[in-house]
């Protein structure tokens, strides 16, 4: 998987203090994998613990603290398996048996040797109801051992060619395990995949669609980026937001049942729209209606998706008071990062049509800002850019936990509204 990392040591600002960060740094990250029809299917977990990018070495505490990370995120049924990287000495050692059999699909990474001990392990692992993907598959003799416990074979698109994949169809050919093309980032990619036979699918969702550039912004969407700019302003326009979204009828229907839901103790229910934007509250007011846009545009979008663009949101929402950011701001920030590619347009023409502060547009870019920075932290923590990672954290002042703390909360927290 991804290449280990030095560890070096770093400093950061807390509290008008320099302290010290003790290296190496921890992160999580979560994939989402995804069916031929763009329905979650589960997530893979990646992670950097200790001195490596997996479950081994010598700092097993980390490697617990991680695995606790995970177990607070073990989906639901509706939210698929969780895969999980392992090392030899993660199913030999036992540890991953912290995870419930269930839900879990430990992936042997691809520089896992078959041993007659290793095999013993896995075969144990099997009858208590464990899954197996294998990680990044060569079509050598070594690895043949490894498929009679493959249920997953992970292919690595941008690594090989039509021939070397062809080898590996060849082999695994009878198996019955699914193949799975990771690192797919364009639609024709997955199109490729597909017609080879590949039920599952990893990294489409981290680009754009193929023929961007060529669409407007759908009429019928502007709706959505008109109430975004509405939402920006402060104070909030309820009148004008009520306009918004009285035009269109699915936004109405999201808006009030998320209304009725978080306004469980209020003596009867929430019937119209300025009711429900009147008792929330103005900052609660932006989250509300933004998770309601998402979950309208989801219905032509991968859940998945929306969760990201949720999950982003949240994020940056929760780092912007160590920021001094505005935290309604920095939830917005989130949300239009992604918007680009649940509207399947260009974010340049779509930013024609949101009026938004030069800074919130300059962070969208990629700046050096605070905002920035966040904006571009929780994408190298979706991709796993743990060096990236790092060097942010130190750049913005963060001391060590913080980030993937935020971060798991973040993810659960849009679980458990696209669930909703």
């Amino acid at each position: 998987m991804k290449a280990s990392l030095p560890a070096t040591a770093s400093r950061a600002e807390e509290g008008g203090q320099r302290v010290s960060l003790a290296a190496p740094t921890r992160f999580l990250g979560r994939q989402p994998i995804v069916d031929a029809k763009g329905r979650l299917f589960g997530y893979e977990l990646l992670f950097r613990a200790g001195d490596v990018d997996a479950f081994s070495g010598d700092a097993e505490q980390a490697t617990r603290e991680v695995v606790d990370h995970w177990l607070m995120l073990i989906p639901e049924a509706n939210q698929g398996l969780a895969f999980v990287n392992c090392t030899r000495a993660t199913l030999v050692d036992g540890l991953i048996e912290l995870l419930p059999p269930a839900n879990t699909v430990l992936e042997i990474l691809e520089n896992v040797e078959p041993d007659p001990e290793l095999l013993r392990a896995c075969l144990a692992l099997r009858q208590q109801g464990y899954r197996f993907a294998l990680d990044d598959f060569s079509p050598l003799p070594s690895r043949a051992p490894f498929l009679e416990f493959a249920d997953f074979i992970k292919i690595d698109f941008l690594a090989s060619d039509f021939l070397a994949r062809r080898d590996i169809y060849d082999m695994v050919r009878g198996s019955g395990a699914r193949l799975l093309a990771e690192k797919i980032e364009t639609e024709e990619e997955r199109n490729v995949a597909y017609r080879e036979g590949c039920t599952l699918f990893q990294g489409f969702f981290f680009s754009h669609p193929l023929l961007l550039s060529t669409r407007s912004v759908p009429q019928n969407q502007l709706v959505y980026l008109n109430l975004l700019a509405a939402l920006n302003r402060v104070p909030a326009d309820i009148r004008e937001i009520e306009r918004l979204i009285l035009s269109d009828a699915s936004l109405c229907y999201r808006v009030l049942r998320l209304a009725n839901s978080a306004l469980q103790g209020h003596p009867g229910a929430v019937t119209t729209v300025r009711e429900a934007l009147l008792m929330v509250g103005e900052e609660a007011l932006r989250r509300m209606v933004t998770v309601a846009m998402a979950g309208t545009l989801s219905a032509h979008r991968s859940p998945a998706l929306i969760s990201m663009a949720l999950s982003r949101a949240r994020f940056c929402e929760l780092l912007a008071p160590g920021l001094s950011e505005t935290p309604s701001e920095m939830y917005l920030l989130g949300i239009l990062s992604l918007l680009d590619v649940l509207l399947e347009t260009l974010i340049t023409r779509i930013l024609q049509h949101l009026p938004i502060r030069p800074a919130m547009k300059a962070a969208l870019a990629g700046d050096d800002s605070p905002a920035g920075l966040a904006l571009e932290l929780v994408r190298s923590l979706e991709s796993c850019e743990w060096g990236r990672c790092e060097q942010i954290q130190n750049r913005l002042g963060l001391a060590e936990g913080t980030i993937s703390s935020i971060y798991v909360d973040s993810m659960r927290w849009a679980s458990s509204v696209t669930e909703q």
